[in-house]
């Protein structure tokens, strides 16, 4: 465990935390001795009566609660330099905000993660016609993604880890995409308190495919304010420029020099009012930043994200070659959070793991295919820290 982890903890218990961890998880858990079982209670119903779960999980300083609906994580709670607990996902504290306004806060993204250009692509010499919810492309999937429905979920507690198995069928032509897609997605919280998502997919006919997750951060605390002040570093030497309603150019452009350029730490605020052309396309940071270590096996640490009045940490291990950074830039405080305070312009941020957007259109991008006979991989891990 990392030291500055396990001395946060430590003192967390010392002071009484237990009393913050929740019921049925007690100081044992404040001071990360082990996993709590998970817990299920009703969030809510759709208005077709189906029902809607919150499981929460608690394991080595790390809480979460998660909704059946969307997979969507509702709340992810971890300690500050000391100790004390703060939510830092964005999110609603009830289900019909989730269902009628939510910008995919904390939802599992598919079957395709980002855009994919005018709702259209070719495979095998047929095309397939998507949802154009998004300036006429189709974006996370369709209005009817993931995000959008419910999940079957089974707890498990396993060598000292905790979490939830997420499955659902979906079906051949589900808003446009073909073949019938087995999905599964692990949640799971370690003894450090580090935060994974593995997920797996088959497929009956050829098809396309890039999950991901969709959590908007904010490391000082859901509803505090600006993340402008927050320090991100990405080992991520290109990104993908995007035309006016955000669809890659096809070019992987160099970030140095650039507003894009994060391989060295700095505020996300340094570089957002600059007059560049591809800020002033997305009022912000909405860009896929370009991996340079690629796909890989395992996930590899590309990310770092700190927060200096907290001291929280964030970094980010994937296996996947681009994330998805995203500034909150649609954030208009129309929008009331977990904590009863509206979220406001740059108030969250988004950094999505995932293959490249509108990939199926650009032959020169790593291939989102996936064959009957071959299973999608893909694992991302949080892991949570202070200095």
């Amino acid at each position: 465990m990392n030291a500055g982890r396990r001395a946060v903890i430590t003192a967390a218990a010392a002071a009484g935390m237990a009393a913050t961890v929740g019921p049925g998880t007690g100081a044992a858990h404040a001071a990360g001795h082990g996993p709590s079982e998970p817990r299920r209670k009703r969030f809510g119903e759709l208005a077709d009566g189906t029902a809607v779960d919150v499981w929460t999980l608690a394991n080595g300083g790390t809480r979460l609660k998660v909704l059946s609906y969307g997979g969507v994580v509702q709340s992810l709670e971890v300690p500050d330099r000391n100790g004390r607990h703060a939510n830092v996902s964005l999110g609603f504290a009830d289900l019909d905000s989730y269902v009628a306004s939510s910008p995919y806060f904390g939802a599992l993204i598919g079957r395709y993660g980002n855009r994919i250009a005018n709702g259209r692509f070719t495979l095998d010499g047929r095309t397939y016609e998507l949802p154009r919810n998004d300036n006429g492309h189709c974006l996370h999937g369709g209005e009817g993604g993931f995000h959008a429905r419910v999940w079957r979920v089974e707890p498990f507690t396993r060598r000292g880890e905790v979490g939830l198995v997420l499955t659902r069928t979906s079906p051949d032509g589900e808003m446009g995409f073909p073949g019938t897609l087995e999905v599964r997605v692990e949640y799971t919280l370690d003894r450090h308190g580090d935060f994974r998502i593995d997920y797996e997919a088959t497929t009956d006919r050829p098809t396309v495919v890039n999950l991901t997750n969709h959590t908007y951060f904010n490391l000082a605390g859901e509803g505090s304010g600006s993340v402008l002040d927050h320090h991100l570093e990405v080992a991520a030497s290109r990104y993908t420029p995007v035309g006016e309603t955000l669809i890659p150019t096809g070019e992987l452009a160099r970030a140095a020099g650039t507003p894009f350029d994060f391989r060295r730490a700095k505020p996300i605020g340094t570089d957002i009012r600059e007059a560049h052309e591809q800020i002033l396309f997305a009022q912000g940071y909405d860009h896929n930043l370009v991996l340079d270590k690629g796909i890989t096996a395992e996930p590899e640490h590309v990310v770092t994200v700190t927060e200096p009045t907290s001291g929280r940490v964030m970094r980010i291990a994937t296996t996947e070659p681009g994330v998805q950074f995203y500034s909150g830039n649609f954030l208009d405080g129309t929008l009331e959070g977990t904590s009863g305070r509206v979220y406001r312009q740059g108030d969250g941020f988004c950094l999505e793991t995932q293959h490249f957007p509108d990939s199926p259109n650009r032959p020169s991008f790593p291939t989102t295919v996936l064959r009957p006979g071959r299973t999608y991989r893909s694992t991302t891990v949080h892991s949570f820290s202070v200095e």
